[in-house]
Parts: C-alpha cells; sequence; structure tokens
C-alpha cells in the first residue's frame, strides 16, 4: 500500500475545499436566480391586476391586508380558484387573437428593427430566409408596413415546403413511406 505524503493530502484537501466552495456558490446563485424570477413574476401578476398605478404605501397596504388573510385556507382557495379563471380567460383571448405568420422584406433590415421583430414574437429562419411565429397579425402587418414586407398568413395545418411556399400537412407522415417502415 502506498502512503502519501502529507504535501499530495493537503493539496487534495484544498481541492475538495474549492469544489465545494464552488458548489455551493452555484446553489447561491441558483437561489438568487429562483428569488429573482419569482420577483419579477410577483410584479406582473400585480401589473396585470391593474394595481401597479397604486402609490406605493397604498400597494404596501394591500399586500400586507392579503398577507393577513393567506392563513386561511378556504380563503386562498376561493383566490387560488379565481386567479385561474382569470389566467385562463386571458390566455385564452390572447391566443384567439395570434396566428401562424411568415414575414419577408425586400431587403436587409437594420438591427434596431429586427430587435421590434423579436420583440413582436418573430424569429429569424435561417433556412427559408424569412420571419416567422405565432402572433397577432394586425399588430405585425402595422410593423412590417414600416419597411415594405409582406405578410402571409398560414393556414392550420399547412407547413412549408423547401421554397417556403404553404403547402398542406401530410398529417405529419413523410411522404412516400408507409406507417410501418
Amino acid at each position: 500500500m502506498a502512503r502519501t505524503s502529507l504535501a499530495e493530502r493537503m493539496s487534495r484537501l484544498e481541492q475538495q475545499r474549492a469544489k465545494l466552495a464552488e458548489q455551493e456558490a452555484k446553489l447561491k446563485a441558483d437561489e438568487r436566480k429562483q428569488r429573482t424570477r419569482r420577483l419579477i413574476e410577483a410584479g406582473t401578476l400585480i401589473e396585470r391586476a391593474g394595481l401597479l398605478d397604486l402609490e406605493e404605501t397604498s400597494l404596501y397596504g394591500a399586500l400586507l391586508s392579503l398577507a393577513g388573510l393567506a392563513g386561511d385556507k378556504a380563503k386562498v382557495a376561493e383566490w387560488a380558484k379565481a386567479g385561474k379563471a382569470a389566467l385562463d380567460e386571458q390566455t385564452k383571448a390572447d391566443d384567439a387573437a395570434r396566428e401562424p405568420l411568415t414575414v419577408t422584406f425586400p431587403a436587409p433590415l437594420p438591427t434596431s428593427f429586427a430587435t421590434r421583430l423579436r420583440a413582436a414574437g418573430l424569429r429569424w429562419n435561417k433556412l427559408l430566409q424569412h420571419w416567422e411565429g405565432f402572433v397577432d397579425h394586425i399588430a405585425v402587418a402595422a410593423l412590417t408596413a414600416e419597411h415594405g414586407g409582406s405578410v402571409t398568413r398560414l393556414r392550420s395545418g399547412d407547413v412549408l415546403d423547401g421554397d417556403g411556399l404553404a403547402k398542406k400537412s401530410t398529417g405529419g407522415r413523410p411522404s412516400g413511406k408507409s406507417p410501418g417502415s
């Protein structure tokens, strides 16, 4: 059995300590990211509820009032039911206004305008050389008009062929292949 020198053991111990410190730092960073995300989500919910325009003291007082009622399980269940219904309704309304679109432009776009297209929910398809997304047609059409672009609506079930033209979907199965092969 080979014996390790004191220096080797100390070096190994130092490496283990450094690894533990690195893991601890990563854990703290992950916790901080989760907390930040939760705070952003809470702020978004306050905005959706229409309370963002309240004065800081009024909003804080309202939240303290809610905190006092948070111990009542029946009240919390009632809030959860009402919140779920409101979020579902809003999601349904948002989805009703959105549809699959492709957008093309006659010339390359400035970076600032491309950023605005991304903010509208479009993404650049490098292969087909067009912008695409599941977005609000009216908003995108107004945005596209600024640079003389054209918007194409894709019906549900359409897919793009290699030329970027819409064609009817084959049901998700590649042509020429049977289901069993």
